[in-house]
């Protein structure tokens, strides 16, 4: 554990991405190596090699917690100083996309939608949260969306959605006040990309208004500089891509 903390700069010496395959999360591996981080745990359900200097490609299953525990169990010897999971889910692979009235609810899409955008990634919590030093800062964190804060909800709709990532801003929030009883210089936050030009945004591109839609490689850059100013004290928030906490 000797390098986790001690960097001394903005961008860490080690990390790890969970969902290196995704536009976002290849585009923070390839950020990440740019700013001269010299160790990137590149994790996706493939295991695939990104092709970014420096990645070193594992596998991992979100619905499967034992390759999880194997994923974190591998960097354990020399934890990374940043995890950040950058998996989610808005249309299913089945072409079901987010409900727009409570009429479209069904109860198996509910669930798949829960344990990819949910459960997943508090399960690499629990993984990989026990691995960080006691003494030194690490950052632990999760894309969220803004659509999963309850107050700034002006629409409705997008209903299981909406709901996975409100409860994965609790359980950010909860492993945060837990682990500052025991770590206090860690720092556990989600982050809102805002929308990215990606697969997931793909389907809901056409009517945004200019501008909005921005490239892999800036919302990595933004999101980046945004946890590269973190400190103990913003532990359990959620961020936006400018740095600005989203509301509860």
């Amino acid at each position: 554990m000797e390098r986790v903390g001690k960097s001394g700069n903005a961008v860490p010496l080690s990390a790890a991405v969970f969902g290196s395959t995704g536009g976002i999360g290849r585009a923070l591996c390839q950020e990440l190596a740019d700013r001269g981080c010299e160790t990137i745990h590149a994790g996706s359900r493939s295991g695939a090699d990104i092709g970014v200097s420096g990645a070193a490609p594992f596998a991992f299953d979100l619905t499967n917690e034992s390759s999880i525990e194997a994923a974190a169990l591998s960097m354990k010897d020399d934890p990374p100083e940043w995890i950040i999971v950058a998996t989610g889910v808005l249309t299913l692979e089945s072409g079901e996309g987010p409900e727009r009235t409570f009429k479209r609810l069904d109860a198996g899409a509910m669930a798949e939608v829960f344990a990819l955008n949910t459960i997943g990634p508090a399960l690499i919590a629990k993984h990989v949260l026990p691995l960080m030093p006691r003494d030194r800062q690490f950052v632990f964190a999760a894309l969220s969306a803004r659509v999963g804060s309850i107050s700034d909800n002006g629409l409705g709709g997008w209903h299981s959605y909406r709901a996975s990532k409100a409860a994965l801003n609790m359980l950010l929030k909860n492993f945060a006040l837990e682990m500052q009883r025991t770590h206090k210089q860690g720092v556990i936050a989600g982050l809102h990309p805002g929308t990215v030009d990606s697969a997931l945004s793909e389907p809901f591109q056409s009517n945004l208004p200019d501008g909005q839609l921005i490239e892999p490689g800036e919302a990595a850059g933004n999101l980046i500089h945004v946890l590269g100013g973190l400190g103990p004290q913003d532990s359990g928030k959620i961020f936006d891509f400018a740095g600005k906490v989203v509301p509860a």
